[in-house]
């Protein structure tokens, strides 16, 4: 059984293919953050989703299958 990645629940390759490429990436970090009930996380995603966030998100997704996560908000 595969093991799950962050992005929906899917598996871990699905979503290592999805944080490759910066605008599925981007998508897909404010809305697994609008998921999780994180408005404020998704609003500072959307403005401030650049290319740092986009590497450490892709680092992260290929080392523990997790994306990073600053504001609990």
């Amino acid at each position: 059984m595969a093991s799950k990645g962050d992005y929906f629940g899917l598996g871990r390759l699905v979503s290592i293919i999805l944080a490759i490429i910066p605008i599925t990436a981007w998508i897909c970090g404010i809305i697994t953050r609008i998921q999780e009930g994180k408005i404020v996380a998704a609003i500072v995603r959307v403005f401030l989703g650049g290319w740092i966030v986009w590497v450490i998100d892709l680092v992260l997704m290929i080392l523990s299958g997790r994306i990073l996560r600053i504001i609990p908000l």
